[in-house]
């Protein structure tokens, strides 16, 4: 048996540290923010966020089916009553979790109208485990020189190399930001005044992650214009040494078809808001 927690499918996935801002007008998930505030502020006022794999009303068929089965938790920060009864609401997103099980609302949820999930933690491979598997990439390269290698010196190029790929996905998104924005429509003097606007923006979320890899991989899985699956993708992923590998053959790809066939998939404005870091 996992934990219990609410949850609240969407279009996309959301990621941890990301900000997600939401404007609640469904009874249900008006139900859903009603039963958040009746909690402790610091008592677990959090739903789960996963990306819906196929439909939209996903009561009407098997939910285990039509939902992805890695999401986030979304911590509630801020509720604002709508005189209409609904709420808008600031969340940021929190930890990993796996579904092991969705609830129905009224079979067997305490008649919660609102689909509800055993979940299961997730854990993130940092630190330790991301230094091992560097020091064995190391050690197994054909530049190691076979043993007796100095073991201080292949830490110290292990721990680096992670720097190295983050500079060089944040070199990445930076291009591929420009690029987009190079190919936005309208009025000249507009499109190049937006440019600039989308590349500063840019910028400064780069410098609101900088020296944080983990951050890093997740803007960038929320930012960029990837498609769903691409995205569900980065976000099983427990390895920041391994999303941000991903992220650097995505963003390649996606540069690729920029320059080749000169369109982009959606409006730059699209990009992730401010960005929450945890």
């Amino acid at each position: 048996m996992g934990d219990l927690i609410p949850l609240f499918p969407l279009g996309s996935p959301l990621f941890p540290g990301i900000v997600l801002p939401l404007q609640v007008f469904e009874p249900r998930y008006r139900a859903l923010v009603r039963d958040l505030l009746a909690l402790p502020e610091d008592g677990g006022r959090r739903f789960g966020v996963v990306a819906i794999r196929q439909g939209w009303e996903v009561e009407r068929v098997a939910p285990a089916e039509a939902l992805y089965d890695v999401g986030c938790t979304a911590e509630l920060q801020v509720v604002r009553p709508q005189p209409d009864g609904g709420f808008r609401i600031m969340t940021v997103g929190g930890n990993r979790f796996r579904l092991l099980d969705v609830v129905v609302g009224g079979e067997a949820a305490d008649d919660k109208p609102y689909l509800q999930a055993e979940v299961e933690w997730l854990t993130e491979e940092e630190a330790a485990e991301e230094a091992a598997g560097d020091q064995e990439q190391v050690l197994g390269s054909p530049a190691a020189g076979g043993p007796g290698l100095d073991e201080g010196l292949v830490r110290e190029v292990a721990s680096g190399s992670l720097g190295v790929l983050e500079r060089g996905v944040g070199g990445l998104f930076t291009r591929y930001v420009a690029a987009v924005a190079a190919l936005q429509t309208g009025v000249e003097e507009t499109a190049a005044a937006g440019e600039a606007e989308e590349l500063a923006g840019a910028e400064t979320l780069l410098e609101a992650v900088a020296g944080d890899p983990r951050a890093l991989s997740y803007l960038v899985a929320s930012a960029a214009l990837l498609t769903t699956e691409d995205r569900q993708a980065l976000l099983a992923e427990s390895a920041t040494r391994r999303r941000l590998v991903a992220e650097a053959r995505m963003l390649r790809r996606e540069l690729t078809l920029l320059e080749t066939v000169g369109a982009v998939p959606a409006p730059l404005h699209q990009f992730a808001g401010p960005l929450g870091l945890n």
